[in-house]
């Protein structure tokens, strides 16, 4: 299982890498611009994953600088938006290559941002989630990218296990 996640926090980083250097090409007002998705904009679905990525690592480790809010703005200029993101990929896959299999298989406990409800589960799946929640807004980003016209994102996990770094777990 820690083989799995050790992919999907490489993957996770390469698919960020690959949005932000398509995000990278637009203006201010592109990155700003409302297009519907569930954040409106770059900026605010690029914030949210941010966000709920440092929740999600705080509940984790103990450790980290977390927000209060789903929809809050850590940064609101994309340079440093974009340092704070591959900070925290490093971070993120820092982090797993650390795990155990044993780790994989604890609880841990913690209260949702959203409801005040002390929540425990084991940490695989919780991992789960945090990386189907990256591909989920991260599919919304692609989606204002298209709606902006620029041109499509190849982000299937599939073409990242073709890369040299994918490659490496292939086993």
């Amino acid at each position: 299982m820690r083989d799995h996640y050790l992919m999907m926090a490489d993957y996770n980083g390469w698919a960020n890498r690959l949005v932000y250097e398509a995000v990278a090409t637009l203006s201010e007002s592109e990155f700003q611009e409302n297009k519907g998705a569930f954040f409106g904009s770059l900026s605010g679905t690029l914030n949210h994953l941010l966000a709920t990525d440092r929740i999600w690592m705080r509940r984790f480790t103990g450790t980290g600088d977390a927000p209060t809010r789903l929809d809050a703005v850590i940064h609101t200029e994309f340079a440093a938006l974009a340092d704070a993101r591959r900070a925290e990929d490093e971070r993120i896959a820092g982090w797993i290559r650390d795990l155990t299999e044993e780790d994989l298989r604890a609880t841990f406990s913690y209260t949702p941002v959203s409801t005040p409800t002390l929540i425990t589960q084991k940490l695989a799946p919780a991992l789960a989630h945090l990386f189907n929640h990256q591909t989920h807004h991260r599919g919304q980003c692609h989606m204002i990218l298209t709606a902006l016209g620029k041109p499509s994102l190849s982000l299937d996990l599939v073409f990242f296990q073709r890369t040299p770094e994918g490659r490496k777990h292939a086993g």
